[in-house]
């Protein structure tokens, strides 16, 4: 295939390589907030790159559902036209998926130094995998296979991330009724297990425990809990690695993924050895009668720093 553009396009940032000859290179972080459009993102990207042709194929992840030609991201009000974006780029081809199905296409393409395993357990062969992951929202994906097709297999997308948390004891369970008491009629996965989600525990368990929190955005959490010097920030970090183990399992359990589940996102990575030694796993086996079911299925961090990259050579069959 010719030289193509592909992008991970989230809330926060947008990532843009060249992919040529199966390999990303001229990778660069633009920040959304900046642009006022994914079309003006792209062209500022495309003008830096002066060297070389100028691709006529392209590959996007976005952040958000990709339900037909008109797109609207989640947590960031850029919207577009799939083919108006191609038009106007000047592209004979321009393929748009979900983060997360990009994310899942590329786990096939991993190699051993690109994920790190949580926990014990083997994955089985040929069987159903599972993704997600936390950054600005919560993404969910699966791997299946696919037996009788060219591709062995098939990346689904879903937004599972915006399914009912819910809550295993009385601590989670008195943060989502103190969120109901806010206003928020309906408790998402993602509404806890975010960016901002982490950001919303912080605020609730101080509060529960009478105390005004400061407005600290996620990554000032993390880096107060990873020093121990804030006892609420601990507290909402082992909350929301507990959390993310039961909606982890959950997938599981749904999609029957013995072939492993993948953690990605931009938050997991981030908190080194909180994570390992956090509720995740305990939470993720944790299901009752179906718990020897779940103890033999891998739990996977993606360490990959460009990881949908590699899923959008798997779609452009580079």
């Amino acid at each position: 295939m010719d030289i193509a553009l592909i992008g991970d396009v989230g809330a926060t940032n947008a990532r843009f390589a060249l992919l040529d000859d199966g390999a990303a290179r001229a990778v660069e972080i633009l920040n959304v907030a900046a642009y006022p459009t994914l079309d003006a993102a792209i062209k500022a990207y495309l003008a830096k790159q002066r060297d070389g042709p100028t691709p006529k194929h392209g590959a996007l992840a976005v952040a958000g559902p990709v339900t037909g030609d008109f797109l609207s991201f989640t947590n960031h009000p850029w919207s577009f036209s799939i083919e108006g974006l191609r038009r106007d780029l000047g592209f004979e081809r321009l393929e748009v998926v979900n983060d997360f199905v990009a994310a899942a296409l590329a786990i096939p393409r991993l190699g051993a130094d690109d994920r790190r395993q949580i926990g014990p357990g083997a994955p089985a062969a040929g069987a159903p995998i599972g993704v997600i992951g936390p950054g600005t929202g919560l993404g969910v994906s699966a791997l299946v296979p696919n037996p009788d097709g060219k591709k062995k297999w098939i990346a689904l997308p879903g937004e599972g991330g915006h399914a009912t948390l819910a809550t295993v004891d009385e601590r989670e369970a008195a943060i989502v009724e103190w969120l109901h008491r806010a206003g928020r009629a309906h408790v998402s996965a993602e509404r806890l297990i975010s960016g901002a989600g982490l950001e919303s525990l912080y605020a609730a368990v101080t509060a529960l425990d009478g105390a005004i929190a400061p407005k600290l955005a996620a990554a000032d959490i993390t880096d107060r809990a990873k020093s121990a010097e804030d006892a609420h920030a601990v507290e909402s970090v082992q909350i929301f690695c507990a959390l993310l183990g039961t909606v982890a399992g959950n997938l599981a359990l749904t999609l029957g993924a013995r072939g492993g589940v993948y953690i990605a996102g931009g938050i997991v990575p981030k908190l080194g050895d909180m994570f390992d030694k956090s509720q995740f796993r305990a939470r993720f086996v944790a299901k009752g009668r179906m718990q020897t079911y779940l103890e033999p299925i891998p739990t996977y961090l993606m360490t990959h720093p460009h990881a949908a990259f590699l899923g959008l050579a798997e779609l452009l069959g580079s």
